[in-house]
C-alpha cells in the first residue's frame, strides 16, 4: 500500500476469544510489512447493529463476522456480493471509502478448498453428503457443495424448523432429516460434515455412531479448537479421512485479507505452525 496508512480490521463474534483469526491476520500483516492491526470484537447480538455501523467511525477497513451473527449482519450491508445473497449470511464486512458496507462470504470456497488440500481427488459429485447444523456455516456449505455438484444434500439440525428453511431454500437436492435420524442418514453418503459447535472446546459433545457410514466416505468438522474433535477421532479411528476446520478457517481469510489490505496472502506452514501453537 502506497500511503501505508495504518489498516484496522477484526473478527466481530459472541464469544469471540477462541478466535485464531488474529493470529493468522497478524501473521500476514507482519510477513507483508504492513501497518495495521487485527483485533477481537466481542459483540453481544444486541448490540451487533450498533457495532457495524461503529465500524466506519472507528476507523476499521471491515472485519470478518462469526458466530451467532452471520445471518443477522448481511441485513445491515448496503451491498451484497452475489455468492453472499445466495448464502443469506456474511462472514466478512469490507468498509469501502464512502463508508458503505459491502458483505462477502468466503466460507463456501474456503470449505471446498480445505477439502481439496486434504484429497485432491474429493469430487462434489461422489454422493450424497450428510450435513449436521443449519446456522451461517451450514448455509455457506450447501451452496458451495450444491455448486460442486453434490446429488443431494441431507441436512439434520437438532431443530428441524432451521434444516426445513434450508430445504425450502435451495431446492429438491436439499433433504430434512430428523435428528434422531442422524446416524441411520449416514447410509450411503460420501461426504459427512459437522457444521454444529457440538464438540468445539467448551460446548456439549457431539453425539453421533459412525456404524452406517461407508468406509470411503470423507469425514469434515467446521470446528478447529481442537484439531481434531471426538468427531474426527472416532472417524480416523474408523479409517475415514478427515478434515478439520483449519483449512476452510485459512482459505475464507485470504480473500478478507486482501479486500482489507490490498495484498493476497499464502497459507504456509510456518502460517499453520503458528496457529497450532496457540492451541
Amino acid at each position: 500500500m502506497s500511503d501505508q496508512r495504518f489498516v484496522l480490521a477484526g473478527v466481530m463474534g459472541w464469544p469471540v476469544a477462541h478466535s485464531r483469526s488474529p493470529v493468522i491476520h497478524k501473521h500476514w500483516i507482519a510477513k507483508h510489512g504492513l501497518k495495521g492491526s487485527y483485533v477481537q470484537l466481542p459483540v453481544q447480538p444486541e448490540n451487533l447493529e450498533d457495532a457495524i455501523r461503529g465500524l466506519k467511525a472507528l476507523g476499521f477497513a471491515g472485519c470478518n463476522v462469526t458466530v451467532p451473527h452471520k445471518v443477522r449482519a448481511m441485513a445491515l450491508m448496503d451491498e451484497l456480493h452475489p455468492v453472499a445473497r445466495r448464502m443469506q449470511a456474511i462472514n466478512t464486512i469490507v468498509v469501502r471509502e464512502d463508508g458503505s458496507l459491502y458483505g462477502m462470504n468466503n466460507d463456501g470456497a474456503g470449505y471446498v478448498q480445505s477439502l481439496r488440500d486434504a484429497d485432491p481427488a474429493w469430487r462434489g459429485d461422489a454422493g450424497p453428503v450428510l450435513l449436521l447444523g443449519a446456522g451461517g456455516a451450514a448455509r455457506a456449505i450447501v451452496v458451495a457443495l450444491l455448486d460442486e455438484g453434490a446429488p443431494e444434500i441431507r441436512i439434520c439440525n437438532r431443530t428441524r424448523d432451521k434444516a426445513q428453511v434450508l430445504a425450502d431454500e435451495f431446492g429438491p437436492l436439499v433433504k430434512v432429516v430428523d435428528w434422531a435420524e442422524r446416524e441411520d442418514a449416514q447410509a450411503g453418503v460420501s461426504l459427512l460434515v459437522n457444521s454444529t459447535t457440538l464438540g468445539m472446546h467448551g460446548q456439549s459433545p457431539l453425539e453421533l455412531r459412525l456404524d452406517a457410514l461407508p468406509v470411503q466416505a470423507l469425514v469434515s468438522d467446521a470446528i478447529y479448537i481442537p484439531l481434531e474433535t471426538p468427531l474426527l477421532a472416532a472417524a480416523r479411528v474408523r479409517g475415514h479421512r478427515t478434515v478439520n476446520g483449519l483449512g476452510m478457517l485459512l482459505n475464507q481469510a485470504r480473500p478478507a485479507f486482501e479486500a482489507w489490505f490490498g495484498v493476497m496472502p499464502e497459507i504456509t506452514p510456518e502460517l499453520r505452525a503458528a496457529i497450532q501453537a496457540t492451541f
